[in-house]
């Protein structure tokens, strides 16, 4: 009889560590998604900016080029016709 009583012991013992275990598990998966959220709104935020620093990049080039700049003149030439054919297509619609 004693032999069965040191099973169930020893199997209690056992279900509590494993019990344990889990749970410290659990914490653990908790605080690796809460650093996962993290991280992904870090990198949203990055790519945010780096979308604005492109943004204004191609601003300064197109400026650069506006004011005499050789490098980028095409460049310049294909922005006003572009804005050109834009403001053709608003006049068209009002005149209608």
């Amino acid at each position: 009889m004693s032999e069965l009583v040191e099973i169930v012991d020893s199997l209690e013992n056992k279900i509590g560590m494993l019990l344990h275990r889990l749970e410290l598990l659990d914490q653990t998966n908790l605080k690796l998604e809460e650093e996962l959220n993290a991280m992904k709104k870090g990198h949203a935020l990055t790519e945010n900016s780096a979308l604005e620093w492109e943004e204004k990049y191609n601003s300064l080039k197109l400026a650069n080029s506006m004011l005499g700049s050789n490098t980028n003149k095409t460049e310049a030439k294909l922005k006003i016709n572009t804005l050109i054919r834009e403001l053709d297509h608003c006049i068209a619609q009002l005149a209608e």
